[in-house]
């Protein structure tokens, strides 16, 4: 029976849907962390009788035929770059962006990765480093002597040095920005990549038209919503027990059926 098949789809299609709402929640709490949403489409559909077709000569076309759809299949897992809360952690070295942009960072393969989670920290040569060791692009070296730095909006970096009255500047941060935040890469670690679906990066400065702005001391959190996810992996629950149900009928129906021929 062609039903047993359908709800097969649709059971594959929920649990996929409830993996995703797993991995939303498990990331409730990581630092400038996007969720995501699983998206569907139907299968084929199988044609039983096709429309506009007369059933005699002479007379007038059907006005709807009948297909059948044959289930669902996942067209997409869509990572959902909505702006995360900002949570003050007065740390110096903790930068949020508060509208579009990504900071870049230099990765060992030496590839440009991407990310908005903002924990940086200094490295043994007093260079801003991700928590992982990456380095900032471009490079921002904090000296020895140094008393206290200061971040701007705008990405300027000052640093008060000892014996100096006035601040250093030590560098321009700057932002990518993509046309396609969705087609970017999800790589682990809070990083993604570039691909032909996200567009090349438009490289710019904090607080720029089309830019965020940077808050230092602050980190974006993750816009994982913990209520809406319970919601949908309910949702999500429900839809796969209804379409183990339908199983169960099928196979009843057709139990119905072996018995009646025996």
């Amino acid at each position: 029976m062609r039903a047993l098949a359908i709800a097969a789809t649709g059971m594959n299609a929920q649990q996929l849907n409830v993996e995703v709402i797993a991995n939303n929640i498990s990331n409730v709490n990581t630092t400038a962390f996007k969720g995501a949403r699983a998206e569907f489409t139907d299968l084929l559909y199988q044609a039983e009788r096709s429309q506009a077709i007369p059933n005699q000569a002479g007379s007038s076309p059907v006005p709807e035929g009948a297909m059948l759809g044959l289930g669902v299949r996942t067209a997409a897992i869509r990572n959902l770059h909505r702006q995360g809360s900002l949570t003050n952690t007065s740390n110096q070295f903790d930068l949020a962006l508060n509208g579009r942009g990504w900071f870049q960072v230099n990765a060992p393969s030496g590839e440009i990765v991407y990310t908005r989670a903002g924990s940086f920290n200094k490295d043994g040569n007093g260079q801003l480093v991700t928590l992982d060791g990456y380095t900032l692009n471009p490079p921002i070296i904090v000296p020895a002597n140094t008393l206290d730095v200061t971040i701007n909006e705008s990405g300027e970096v000052f640093a008060k040095i000892d014996g100096q009255a006035q601040p250093q500047n030590l560098g321009q941060l700057s932002l990518a920005n993509f046309a396609n935040d969705a087609g970017l890469e999800p790589i682990g670690s809070n990083y993604y990549r570039e691909t032909l679906a996200s567009g090349a990066p438009v490289v710019g400065m904090p607080s720029d038209p089309g830019f965020g702005k940077i808050h230092q001391g602050y980190l974006e959190a993750s816009n994982v919503d913990p209520i809406k996810e319970i919601t949908n992996l309910i949702s999500a629950q429900r839809a796969f027990e209804m379409n183990s149900k339908v199983i169960q009928a099928a196979d009843d129906m057709a139990g119905t059926v072996s018995k009646g021929i025996r």
